[in-house]
């Protein structure tokens, strides 16, 4: 999505990807003069806006960082638009999942669109997949105002998380709810940080089971039995291990959710299903057949 609106306003969109493949597609590159990085999911999408993709292993990844790497990129392509006798380029970075102060306002939007939505039905709980932070800063602090502002109880928020820890996300929501601007003493509550608020209405579960867009038998098994009794797609990274968790917490719990409306917010990514096929495979072909129809009436 980032790609294509880069292209929509005239820019060159540069990705970076973490994979476990960046040393053999390099080397195949290198060596052979083959491009095997491939056309999977996503990665279609963002090659047919002319994305260039630049790929670091996760253990890279994990050691730098991404501001490190964000950084690092920006500072190359600057330096390769010199060293090429171009006019310098002027690099704009965006942060892993857009998670800053500026892009966390789009969910501040979509929680001023839920409210509009609801037309003043009450909703107990509000769930959602959490891989970065951004979206849920944008939902905790737009639902969170808004409600205040109405002098409503604002649901119950819970934000699953698909990789890192609870904690982690607590004080990424406090930074970028900071960065946005948000003062927590102009709520005239006794709470004496943006932590200590957030922590008050929003509840941060582990839900990244292996890891990363790593899936268990289950969960696959869970998204393919969900759209096939619901018509919804959950993908494999994020709402399908959001979902799985949330599920699992309400039998765990019970009474805490008996008689309550509870609204899961699909946040999309159900292209990174195509990266699941062979495993997914096992379970639809269980449930959806493929059979050449008896066109001449041979078959008795």
């Amino acid at each position: 999505a980032t790609a294509a609106a880069c292209r929509m306003v005239g820019l060159e969109p540069h990705l970076i990807l973490r994979t476990k493949r960046a040393n053999i597609v390099e080397k195949d590159r290198e060596e052979h003069n083959q491009d095997t990085f491939g056309y999977t999911g996503n990665i279609l999408f963002d090659r047919m806006v002319g994305a260039q993709i630049h790929t670091c292993t996760p253990g890279e990844y994990g050691r730098f960082g991404n501001k490190a790497l964000v950084e690092r990129l920006c500072s190359d392509i600057e330096s390769k638009s010199i060293s090429t006798g171009q006019r310098k380029k002027k690099v704009y970075p965006i942060p892993v999942g857009g998670s800053n102060g500026l892009g966390s306002w789009g969910y501040i939007d979509g929680a001023s669109e839920l409210i509009h939505q609801l037309n003043g039905e009450e909703v107990d709980h509000v769930v959602f997949a959490c891989g970065s932070g951004g979206t849920a800063t944008g939902i905790t602090l737009g639902l969170g105002l808004a409600y205040h502002e109405m002098n409503s109880k604002c649901p119950r928020i819970h934000a699953v998380g698909v990789c890192d820890d609870p904690d982690y996300f607590y004080s990424e929501i406090e930074t970028i709810g900071n960065e946005m601007g948000f003062d927590v003493s102009s709520l005239s509550t006794k709470v004496s940080n943006t932590q200590e608020y957030v922590k008050g209405f929003v509840t941060v579960h582990q839900g990244k089971g292996l890891g990363y867009a790593s899936s268990t038998k289950e969960e696959l098994e869970f998204i393919a039995k969900f759209a096939l009794e619901t018509g919804i797609v959950l993908d494999p990274v994020y709402s399908g291990k959001a979902m799985y968790k949330f599920l699992k917490e309400a039998e765990e719990n019970p009474d805490d959710y008996r008689n309550s409306r509870v609204i899961f917010w699909h946040t999309g990514g159900s292209l990174g299903a195509y990266d699941k096929t062979d495993a997914l495979a096992t379970y639809l072909e269980k449930y959806s057949s493929v059979n050449r129809m008896d066109i001449y009436s041979r078959k008795l």
